[in-house]
């Protein structure tokens, strides 16, 4: 199986000229092509190095995988993404972005053929997550390459943010890489093609992977199936407003509307800093309001046993103490079944502030972000008294980072930047340092661990 999937990989590889199989960094953007992903053009040096060089990998791991097992042939495909990554360093950041979501939907990255560690498995809002370590929304922005970021061994994915109204993002340059502190600035904008177009490439998809789930073995009735709407791997979809919209619910509900049916959980953001006067919305009054009208254009609609999809905030981590009780407040009150934190930072923490790129427009993700939102989330767990499940996002690049926000609170955990910057190879080594660092503490299950430094 692994030999036809290495042959199939590179005679693909050859024919389209176009090489990748790892994530290159850069962050928030994607094409706004509605057809198939275009793939940009860079220097005709950096195609062939980037070319000859995978070509390579793949010859040589054809030859590796006749003498090994699948599961340390799918290893070596992880490790071998490591050689890979610097070719994107090549590229401009967004067109590095654009290649890798291209090749993420293609399936030229790597897939997860292992088992992930048992300690690492969970349930929330009534699904079964294999691991707690997730992708953040920013880079699927219209959810062409879901299967294939699922299959890399992410427990879940959040596609988005998804505006109604197709709408091109701010001017261009817009990602701006810090490489030497870990960080990416970006003011994109919420570039989107519209509800309509990924919509469409949700239901296609959302066929597909139920059609493959139903004709694969069924597991027996002693056997913990972890997946969500439409089979392995949780699917996310995050919600945006456009920037000229004078009625932002209205846009949040079109977005539950048309998406909801394919998401295993919604997200309204209202912490982008890119988009002018949207972090208003994180007034108590407001996001009141807000939640509420999402929540009932949610309710009426038809949902079967599993009901509707669990619906989360995503809140900004340049937040006030008083901010932050108000925004408990509301979610308590009104049951909110989650919230993500944190966004990116219109700060500029040490070291960035010593970065000439540091005085760019736009949010810093990344991580200098990781103690300050990791702060914020501690907090909200002890505001919201460990009753709402919480995503902790921001400056996570290793295991023991991760292990870090499920301490101060989280449930579950997403990255981004460091995966920009790592790749695919990046995932394998994060679960595994993350169930290490939970067995070297006595904890027997990611629950267990939850809040345990606000105890």
């Amino acid at each position: 199986m692994a030999i036809r999937t290495a042959g199939k990989l590179f005679k693909d590889l050859v024919r389209q000229r176009v090489i990748s199989t790892s994530i290159g960094p850069s962050r928030h953007c994607s094409s706004a092509a509605a057809s198939a992903p275009k793939i940009p053009h860079s220097s005709k040096k950096g195609r062939r190095l980037l070319t000859g060089a995978t070509i390579g990998l793949i010859i040589a791991g054809g030859a590796y995988v006749s003498t090994v097992d699948e599961a340390t042939f799918c290893g070596w495909l992880f490790s071998a993404t490591k050689l890979v990554n610097p070719f994107f360093a090549l590229l401009d950041a967004e067109k590095a972005h654009t290649l890798a979501v291209a090749a993420a939907s293609r399936g030229w990255v790597p897939r997860e053929k292992r088992t992930d560690p048992a300690i690492l498995g969970l349930e929330v809002w009534g699904r079964k997550f294999s691991n707690p370590v997730g992708l953040s929304a920013g880079f699927d922005k219209n959810a062409e390459a879901v299967e294939g970021l699922l299959g890399m061994g992410f427990g879940f994915v959040e596609v988005g943010s998804v505006t109604p109204v197709p709408q091109e993002g701010n001017i261009k340059p817009r990602i701006f890489r810090l490489r030497q502190e870990g960080a990416i600035i970006n003011r994109c904008g919420f570039n989107s093609e519209g509800i309509v177009a990924v919509a469409k490439r949700l239901g296609a998809q959302h066929g597909k992977r139920k059609l493959e789930t139903s004709s694969s073995s069924s597991p027996s009735n002693d056997e913990v199936k972890h997946g969500g709407k439409a089979g392995p791997g949780i699917l996310g979809v995050n919600l945006g407003k456009n920037k000229t919209s004078e009625d932002a619910a209205a846009d949040y509900v079109q977005g539950v509307h048309t998406l909801s049916q394919y998401a295993d959980y919604l997200v309204i953001n209202v912490s982008s800093p890119n988009t002018p006067g949207l972090r208003m919305l994180q007034g108590r009054k407001q996001l009141k309001d807000l939640v509420k009208r999402v929540q009932a254009a949610r309710d009426e609609m038809q949902w079967g046993e599993e009901g509707p999809p669990p619906l989360l905030v995503k809140i900004a981590p340049d937040l006030s103490k008083d901010d932050l009780e108000d925004i408990a407040a509301v979610a308590l009150a009104l049951r909110l079944d989650g919230l993500i934190i944190s966004n990116t930072t219109i700060s500029r923490p040490d070291p960035v502030d010593k970065n000439p790129v540091s005085g760019e427009a736009g949010g810093l993700s990344g991580k200098p972000l990781f103690n300050l939102s990791t702060n914020i989330l501690k907090e909200m767990y002890v505001l919201t008294r460990g009753k709402i499940p919480l995503i902790g996002c921001g400056g996570i690049s290793s295991g023991e980072d991760a292990y870090k926000k499920i301490r101060a609170g989280a449930t579950l955990v997403q990255l981004y930047t460091a995966f920009a910057y790592g790749g695919p190879a990046l995932i394998p080594q994060i679960k595994a340092e993350l169930a290490e660092c939970l067995e070297r503490d006595g904890f027997k299950s990611i629950h267990e661990a939850v809040g345990a430094d606000c105890r």
